[in-house]
């Protein structure tokens, strides 16, 4: 819910399933690293004041906003509120008197001005390991803080001593923190609650909390690092620390490219294989005993294509010639590891050959998992392409491979939402994750046979992911959307139901956006939840019957409201089939006057990973992922009406609705959301979709440029932040999910550089020099396009900072200055202040250490 003050998603090339994740599968989603920008602003409590010169121009609407249901009855919370539709057409635009400098603070400093505003507004909680404990952060007056709770007691205290680990995590790390705003939203306790562990500027750190000495992981834990999950960095040496037997009789290692074992702390070694070399080398890393000690599988790996992205640091801090960065970076097409399955005996030594014809040109090949009983090990492997996913499991004593689940589709099977349970962990049974029917749905399939036993879940609706599964009562918890017809679709709901489909209970009610944290022992749940009309809610309750043990907070935003704080308003249209509905919210300028018509700005992410309108109260993220409610409320109050939509081709819906960005990432829901804006200004004609701007971040910052090459006719304006406007310009494993593999002619039909003889609009560009995520290069290849059709286009080259760079890192109010600017230029037709007039006598901090 939180943007931390501080954070960088962990590591370019950790998997996106989190920090216990398989490295060996690991697949980097098309995640953004992140820093918040915070402004110097502090809490300003009082109602926003109505200015003069162009907000004057923008008389306060008529209509007062309903107050916020945060306080409102847990089972009837209030109806979002609705502006009022006018009962006159609106006058036509008049000229705007010019924005004054003044106006532009007002929209920049929002965020300053309201984000300590509320109380008690927790993010979803997590369970202490073995305990009847959960931790949550939430909001205090100036920042946040950690509290546990004890679910038998109802026990509340801080979760550590908040002032003492921001002073010595900031001694370690040569930085200043406060206890009010620890530069982390999120922890989880270590070494039997002894220590906590958190992610913070790209590196995981540990904290010990007798004497709150904070140290610095190393990277990787201990990992190799690849290249998107799969590429070897081979310049980083794999650990090869002996790898002891279950039964501690046995240690295995690599020697010489070579699977070796010998008796635990014995000089004597066996050698189990001959075949490695050093371009066909066993990775110690994929080594893995079977459970009885007698036997261990591993990967020998025939190494990918090295590609390297090198970056030129221009303006470093320390010294005044400039440096430059390398980073392994595998892209469309590269070719990668190939991971080959080996299986050994240690006593008599034996390798058994595991024929490859069921896994054929592998992408990602998963960890080893052995069965209790040691008579199997399984495996999972997505084929290059994202059209073939296989659960295969590999005979112990003959090495002869089957598939035991086979998942295909046509277009993808999409890799960012998959979920695999071994029942008791024995070979029995599997419950599957599955989009075969058209729906992401859970399927029991019998692990003997490979057949499904039964469909557990079924409908026009979707498992979002499981929570738990309790093999002993057979039962899962399981979080779904679009389970209640006529709702918001997205609404993320938890339920239980029995391994044969029988007795679905549901676990949460209040028609809100849900996570739910089941217990250890899995007798209470902690359901916090929230819309962008409701503060966030949390309530413990127990698992057996669902009652409720207690409100453990209710959130508090009395202050955020009376500095003037309006929740957007929900609207649905329907899509270019006439038939689907579409979501999305409109945000109105504070003074909004129904007698004017307004230019529209439209804030886009429609990367196919995910849906991306805020569903949850917490207005305050970062622009990532697309803008937050905060961020399109200040580019309103330069007078503009904002929205936010999800259009088909993004994810959360059926697969038929997903299926729309395969191979076609340009078309990112466009005839949808057009559809929806004529909906929108048909029903309030205030807004004047004449003239419509768009902006984005990212696969966003893609997104906007494509609307003003591929409709031209509706869009006109856009601001493109770090886009990756050519797929085969970005990361290998975001692009081939989409996209496919082999490249053919989609790419470039897709391709902003390739199309960018077609602009008739108006665009800024902005990318950061340090860019991490998206290859600066993709943004430089459209200037280069654009140049060579003479086009016309403002650029903005942030030195220093990479992919959030004036969204959420670097000279954030100088790049959103820059975005109103551009917007009010070509779509209202005023001129931005002169800033160089207003420039200090000195250097800025910045600029004089240079040097």
């Amino acid at each position: 819910m939180f943007g931390p003050i501080k954070s960088r998603l962990a590591g370019l090339f950790a998997s996106s399933h989190g920090a216990d994740a398989d490295p060996l599968c690991a697949d980097q989603n098309h995640l953004e690293s992140y820093t918040v920008y915070v402004g110097n602003g502090g809490a300003c409590l009082g109602v926003v004041m109505r200015r003069r010169s162009f907000l004057a121009a923008l008389p306060v609407a008529t209509v007062a906003a309903q107050a916020v249901a945060g306080r409102a009855a847990v089972a009837e919370p209030a109806a979002p509120p609705q502006p009022q539709t006018p009962t006159a057409a609106p006058t036509a635009p008049v000229a705007a008197a010019q924005p004054t400098a003044t106006d532009y603070d007002h929209a920049l400093s929002l965020r300053d001005r309201w984000m300590w505003l509320t109380e008690n507004l927790a993010d979803p909680a997590t369970w202490v390991e073995k305990t009847n404990r959960f931790h949550y952060r939430k909001t205090v007056p100036g920042g946040f803080q950690f509290v546990i709770t004890d679910a038998a007691t109802l026990q509340k205290q801080p979760a550590f001593d908040h002032d003492r680990l921001a002073a010595s995590l900031g001694k370690a790390a040569n930085d200043s923190f406060t206890g009010l705003r620890l530069p982390f939203d999120s922890f989880h306790f270590v070494d039997g609650g002894k220590a906590i562990e958190f992610t913070w500027d790209e590196a995981g750190w540990t904290c010990h909390l007798a004497d709150y000495a904070c140290v610095k992981q190393k990277p990787g834990r201990g990992h190799q690092p690849r290249g998107f999950g799969v590429v070897r960095d081979l310049k980083i040496p794999a650990d090869n620390k002996p790898k002891r037997s279950p039964d501690g009789k046995w240690e295995a290692f690599v020697q010489n490219h070579n699977i070796v074992v010998r008796p635990t702390g014995g000089p004597v070694v066996t050698i189990l294989s001959t075949d490695g070399s050093d371009g066909d080398f066993y990775d110690p890393d994929s080594i893995a005993w079977s459970p009885d000690s007698l036997k261990l599988a591993a990967y020998r790996v025939r190494p990918g294509f090295r590609r390297e992205v090198h970056r030129v640091v221009s303006s470093p801090r320390d010294q005044v010639q400039p440096e430059m960065e390398v980073q392994l970076y595998p892209k469309p097409g590269d070719l990668v590891d190939f991971n080959q399955p080996v299986l050994f005996h240690v006593s008599p030594a034996k390798q058994a050959s595991i024929d490859n014809a069921l896994f054929p040109e592998p992408y990602i090949m998963s960890r080893f998992l052995w069965r209790d009983d040691s008579a199997t090990v399984t495996f999972e492997y997505t084929r290059r392409g994202h059209q073939m996913v296989r659960l295969l499991e590999v005979d112990a004593m003959s090495g002869t491979p089957r598939a035991l689940i086979t998942e295909t589709s046509p277009t993808f099977v999409n890799n960012e939402r998959r979920f695999r349970h071994d029942v008791k962990k024995g070979s029995a049974e599997v419950i599957w994750l599955s989009e075969r029917d058209g729906w992401s749905h859970l399927y029991l399939v019998d692990g003997k046979t490979g057949k499904v036993k039964t469909q557990i879940t079924k409908g026009k609706w979707i498992v979002r992911g499981v929570e738990k599964v309790d093999d002993d009562k057979r039962q899962i918890y399981f979080s779904a959307g679009g389970m209640y017809p006529g709702k918001d679709p997205y609404f993320q709901h938890y339920y239980r139901i029995d391994f044969d489909g029988r007795n679905l209970t549901p676990l949460t009610t209040v028609d809100a956006y849900h996570d739910v944290a089941v217990s250890p022992d899995m007798a209470y749940y902690v359901d916090t939840y929230s819309r962008i009309d409701l503060a966030n809610i949390s309530e413990l309750r127990r698992t057996a019957d669902r009652s409720l043990v207690a409100t453990v907070e209710q959130g508090d935003i009395s202050k955020l409201l009376a500095a003037g704080f309006k929740p957007p308003e929900v609207f649905t249209a329907k899509a270019r089939d006439g038939k689907t509905d579409i979501w999305g919210i409109i945000v109105r300028p504070l003074n909004f006057d129904p007698n004017r018509r307004y230019p529209v700005v439209e804030n886009i992410y429609a990367g196919p990973h995910s849906s991306f309108v805020p569903k949850t109260f917490w207005p305050f993220g970062l622009h990532s992922g697309g803008d937050k409610v905060i961020g399109m409320q200040a580019q309103a109050e330069m007078g503009f009406v904002v929205a936010q939509i999800d259009g088909m081709g993004t994810s959360n819906r059926s697969k038929a609705f997903h299926d729309l960005c395969w191979k076609n990432i340009k078309d990112a829901g466009f005839p949808d959301r057009i559809a929806w804006w004529k909906s929108a200004a048909s029903k309030y004609p205030q807004l004047d979709v004449s003239r419509v701007g768009i902006y984005g971040g990212s696969a966003g910052g893609q997104n906007s440029l494509a609307a003003l090459l591929f409709h031209p006719d509706f869009y006109k304006v856009a601001v493109c932040y770090a886009g990756c406007h050519d797929n085969r310009m970005d990361k290998i494993s975001w692009n081939e999910q989409w996209m496919g593999w082999p490249l053919d002619e989609s790419y470039s039909a897709s391709s902003n550089t390739d199309n960018a003889w077609r602009l008739k609009g108006q665009v800024a560009l902005l990318v950061g020099e340090l860019d991490e995520n998206v290859d600066p290069s993709s943004t430089l290849q459209v200037v280069n396009a654009l140049i060579n059709a003479d086009k016309t286009f403002d650029l903005l080259v942030v030195p220093n900072f990479g992919h959030t760079a004036g969204r959420s890192s670097g000279p954030v109010r100088y790049a959103l200055r820059r975005q109103y600017g551009f917007f009010l230029k070509h779509l209202v037709e005023a001129d931005a202040p002169n800033w160089n007039a207003a420039s200090s006598a000195s250097p800025p901090p910045q600029a004089a250490a240079i040097g």
